[in-house]
Formats: C-alpha cells, sequence, structure tokens
C-alpha cells in the first residue's frame, strides 16, 4: 500500500501468482480490454523466452473511498517458469492481495503444488503475515474435456476456507468475479488496519514491509 497524499489516492498492489501458462496474463488482458480507457493505465509487457511479467493500474471509481482516499489498482502478473523465481519475489514485495491462478489440466497438477508451496516459501521469506493477506484462487481451464472439479482442486491445495473461483479466463469467465473478491478482502483488510489511523499519524507514505 502507498498512499499519495496530493492526489488522495490510495495505492493498491495485487499479483497474479501461479505456475507457468495457467492464464495469469489471460485474466490482466481480460480486465484490461472490459475497463473504459480513461479508467486504465497502460498494460506494460516485459517480456521473457517463455513467459511474459505484465502490469497495469486503474482507478476503482465503484468502490467507496477508504479513509478519504480513492483507492488505485495496480495489477501485477509473474512469470510462471522455474528459472524466474528472484522475479517472482520481487513482484511479491508490497502485494496487498494475490490471486492464485491454478491449472485445471490433471497433468499439471505437480506444478500447481510447486507454484503454491514456492509462493507461501516466498511470503514467509518476505515477512507477510499470512493470516491477514487477501488472498483468493482461482482454478482455470475449467472448460479442459478432462479438467478437475472444483472440489477436487480445492483438496489437491488444501486451501482451507480460501475463497476459490472456477474460470475459463480465455472466455472472460470468472474473471471478473475472481477480481471482485480479491478486491473485496483487500478492502476489507485495509478498513480493518486504518480504523483508528488518523491522516496524521501516518507518513506521507505508507508501504507494507519489503
Amino acid at each position: 500500500m502507498f498512499i499519495n497524499w496530493a492526489r488522495r489516492e490510495l495505492n493498491l498492489k495485487v499479483v497474479y501468482y501461479g505456475p507457468p501458462l495457467s492464464g495469469k496474463t489471460t485474466n490482466l488482458i481480460r480486465i484490461h480490454e472490459r475497463l473504459e480507457p480513461q479508467r486504465r493505465g497502460e498494460l506494460i509487457s516485459l517480456n521473457t523466452s517463455d513467459d511474459r511479467t505484465l502490469y497495469f493500474d486503474f482507478l476503482r471509481i465503484d468502490l467507496d473511498k477508504i479513509s478519504g482516499l480513492t483507492p488505485r489498482i495496480h495489477l501485477y502478473t509473474v512469470p510462471g517458469q522455474p528459472m524466474y523465481e528472484a522475479s517472482r519475489r520481487l513482484v511479491l514485495r508490497g502485494a496487498d492481495g494475490i490471486v492464485f491462478v491454478a491449472d485445471s489440466a490433471p497433468e499439471r497438477a505437480g506444478e500447481n503444488d510447486a507454484s503454491w508451496r514456492g509462493m507461501h516459501t516466498h511470503l514467509t521469506d518476505l515477512a507477510f503475515p499470512l493470516e491477514k493477506l487477501a488472498m483468493v484462487v482461482q482454478f482455470n481451464k475449467q472448460d479442459l474435456p478432462n479438467a478437475l472439479s472444483e472440489a477436487d482442486m480445492r483438496v489437491q491445495l488444501n486451501l482451507n476456507g480460501l475463497p476459490a473461483f472456477g474460470a475459463v479466463a480465455t472466455q472472460g469467465k470468472g474473471v471478473f468475479n475472481t477480481l471482485r473478491a480479491v478486491l473485496g478482502r483487500v478492502v476489507a483488510q485495509l478498513q480493518a488496519e486504518l480504523a483508528d489511523i488518523r491522516e496524521g499519524d501516518l507518513a506521507p507514505s505508507h508501504t507494507r514491509p519489503q
């Protein structure tokens, strides 16, 4: 979280995490396509040989203000390939919310698990308070003929009650349900954190632990 007092904006960071080619990039592209041009920033792509890191920001003018501040949402993806471990950790820094995008293909179960465990390792190393982190899970590619059911995916990842949504990101299905859910959890957590804090008690910039 970063507060721009001059603009009265609360900048929030949401990271889409998951194994390679699970649909992280597709989620961001679909979201960007649906937003009005005046409300979204440029979709920036940092290409690697096998995967991409994408970034853009947008104003959520339909969200209530938080402590008098207008939320501006920054969405990121991370490259899923194993050789980009350092990049994934870097992108997770300062995240207010995470969407874990799992691949519903049975043959990708091992990659889902490895990515899930790797994410938690990074979060622990970065000293994130996991019990307070806003996180949701998306089961993408539910249109595959042999796709694992949402119930099976929950068991596979041992979600322990985390919100999860089936999706077909290439068709836009489930993309905005997932986004609304993670933003709702981010806002609820921040409202709790800011409830007893007066503006004068905050420094000009306020960020999560790095």
